[in-house]
């Protein structure tokens, strides 16, 4: 096939394209701005375009599919003319159900743990030779690849985003893929510029529920009493399997799941990380895999990309850096990181990034989302909300919002990297989180320069 992408260097984009090059097909791209690692790794199998930017003589008739990213503007000029001349149109979503149609599809949902729930299932099915494919939000040790797609799989294992599909088509990513398998992880509003409450945001995971096949399973964390609510009203044809916090110790900094009277040592931590694994035994569990099996080959996980990622470390000190975001994911990130090493101070830093953390009315949803944390730092930077077109918010603001006395709030990167270098590294922990990178701060640096 000959297949040409429309925004091309979004991540799930990006890769797969990769994934459809890997296949044989001929593709081609587009877009308006292409960064690293996307810019790279599609140079490395040539499908870098020539320049960057919109032309419309980059859809022509011989084309047989055109697949659309979310980046693009309905208006786009590629877009309009693939449209007259009746080529099919694509987002990545649709293009994912339809190579997946004949498959057992696994589909991850939840506003956190998406990706974390999607590597460890991954992982152990890799580990134990069983062939799948699948789509996943970040970049996976041991895989080539976010995206892969094959005639001979059984399963796809997709993380089921519920952002936008693309700009012709609103509905929530995770509506479209009919799972066989579905979990849901926990439900926190998330993207208020799409969903401005709170009741339209849990509907897209009611209408997720009822987009179940015929006598499938749903999956679900029953800590979460919104997620419970959902799962127990759903459709009567529906298997339901509930999880919480699975059995464990935590001895000397390190984490052990006790299943079965058996112990078994893990690299990951915190309660979510341990709702995380539950939720992805079970989902292993449906397709054969015994948990004994699970829970082996589990133990070499050592998590996502950016999801509680350890920098660097010494006897004494621990840098991480983790996506978290939203009040709920600064919440469990925390908390895991103080149960862990309760004997350690933690400093935690967290970035202001987000569409949603960036409005003024949503703000206020972070009070005591950091009061875990021994000291507490958070960065804005007003050019950002500029840049999205938002309302200014103020320092004070901020401050107010999180509700903590002595928490510092910088709208400078450097100033963040002079008060964190300020403290003394001994017997202490550090935590930077955010969606984006605190406008280049680079963390293995700055874990060099402090131990």
């Amino acid at each position: 096939m000959r297949i040409h992408f429309i925004a091309i260097g979004g991540s799930a984009m990006h890769n797969l394209a990769i994934a459809l090059c890997k296949k044989g097909h001929k593709v081609t791209g587009s877009d308006d701005e292409i960064f690293d690692p996307a810019k790279s790794r599609l140079e490395s199998y040539g499908i870098l375009p020539k320049k960057i930017g919109w032309d419309i003589n980059n859809v022509s008739k011989g084309l047989d599919a055109v697949i659309l990213g979310m980046h693009a503007k309905k208006d786009n000029p590629e877009l309009v003319k693939a449209q007259e001349l009746g080529i099919k149109i694509y987002s990545y979503p649709e293009f994912l159900y339809q190579m997946s149609k004949e498959k057992i599809r696994i589909v991850i949902g939840g506003s956190h743990g998406k990706t974390s729930i999607t590597a460890m299932i991954l992982h152990v099915l890799n580990k134990l030779n069983i062939e799948t494919d699948y789509m996943v939000g970040a970049q996976l040790e041991g895989f080539e690849v976010m995206v892969k797609i094959t005639e001979e799989a059984k399963y796809m294992v997709i993380e089921g985003d519920e952002y936008l599909t693309s700009p012709i088509d609103l509905r929530p990513k995770f509506h479209l893929y009919q799972p066989n398998i579905a979990l849901i992880s926990g439900i926190a509003w998330d993207h208020i510029n799409v969903f401005p409450t709170f009741d339209i945001y849990v509907e897209q995971f009611e209408v997720f529920c009822q987009k179940i096949r015929e006598n499938g399973s749903l999956i679900y964390c029953k800590e979460d009493e919104i997620v419970k609510e959902i799962a127990e009203n759903s459709r009567k044809d529906i298997e339901k399997l509930p999880y919480s916090i699975i059995n464990h110790k935590i001895e000397n900094g390190k984490t052990f799941v006790i299943w079965n009277e058996k112990e078994y040592p893990i690299e990951v931590f915190g309660k979510h990380n341990l709702m995380n694994l539950y939720g992805a035994m079970l989902v292993c569990e449906r397709i054969g895999v015994k948990n004994e099996d699970f829970l082996r080959e589990i133990g070499s996980f050592t998590g996502a990309s950016k999801r509680l990622e350890l920098v660097k470390k010494n006897d004494s000190v621990e840098i991480y850096k983790d996506f978290a975001h939203s009040p709920s994911k600064l919440k469990a990130t925390i908390s895991a990181l103080k149960e862990q090493f309760p004997q350690r101070k933690l400093i935690a830093t967290m970035e202001l990034h987000t569409f949603s953390s960036l409005n003024a009315e949503f703000l206020l949803q972070y009070k005591g989302s950091m009061d875990m944390a021994d000291d507490a730092i958070v960065y804005f930077n007003p050019h950002t909300i500029a840049h999205k077109g938002l309302a200014e918010i103020t320092k004070q603001q901020v401050f107010e919002a999180f509700g903590r006395r002595d928490i510092k709030v910088f709208t400078s990167s450097k100033d963040v990297v002079l008060e964190i270098k300020s403290h003394k590294w001994e017997n202490t922990n550090l935590l930077m989180m955010s969606s984006g990178n605190f406008d280049g701060i680079i963390f293995e640096k700055l874990a060099d320069d402090l131990i």
